[in-house]
């Protein structure tokens, strides 16, 4: 199977890298999306490390997905470096909230918005979605609030918007380093 990732152990004993490149899935149609599963299998094979540098370059994906990866990356008990190489964007800035650190290059794009869905139904599995979406917001809001310091109405204010900052500004706004 094709990854848009690669895990390897750096030359810097007990250091670990990680590529994160490629659209967040939660399962694999063409073999280059990210899905917890594989990451999770990868992941544990670094082993002890006490500095994880992650790379990433991903439009985003599934929420579920971003997640659960966003979920394992948090409980990594080594430093976490991220580098954003080209884009962060949608559940790709959620994943990277994990980080202890984050540093974009100056050519590199970090991308916030509510989230969307599809629905088909009635009336009431609309407004179910709805709901959920809120939900989705709401979380994805306070990950953002949390890592910046930023009131969480300034937060919804710039998702409303889908906000897209240059490397400069979201080392203003506090989602960078």
């Amino acid at each position: 199977m094709k990854k848009c990732w690669k895990f390897a152990k750096a030359k810097a004993a007990k250091t670990g890298e990680l590529y994160l490149y490629g659209p967040i899935a939660s399962e694999t149609w063409y073999g280059d999306e990210v899905t917890p599963k594989q990451f999770k299998d990868d992941l544990e094979a670094l082993g002890d490390i006490e500095t994880l540098n992650i790379f990433l370059n991903s439009v985003g994906g599934d929420v579920w997905a971003g997640w659960a990866i966003h979920s394992m990356l948090a409980r990594v008990q080594a430093q976490k470096n991220l580098y954003i190489d080209g884009i962060a964007a949608s559940i790709a800035t959620v994943i990277a909230m994990a980080a202890d650190k984050i540093f974009m290059a100056k050519n590199a794009l970090f991308m916030i918005h509510n989230a969307w869905t599809y629905t088909i139904g009635n009336a009431e599995d609309h407004r179910k979605a709805i709901e959920l979406l809120v939900r989705v917001d709401d979380v994805a809001r306070d990950l953002y609030a949390k890592k910046t310091g930023k009131d969480a109405d300034e937060i919804r204010a710039m998702m409303d918007a889908e906000t897209w900052l240059s490397a400069d500004e979201a080392l203003a706004a506090g989602f960078a380093n």
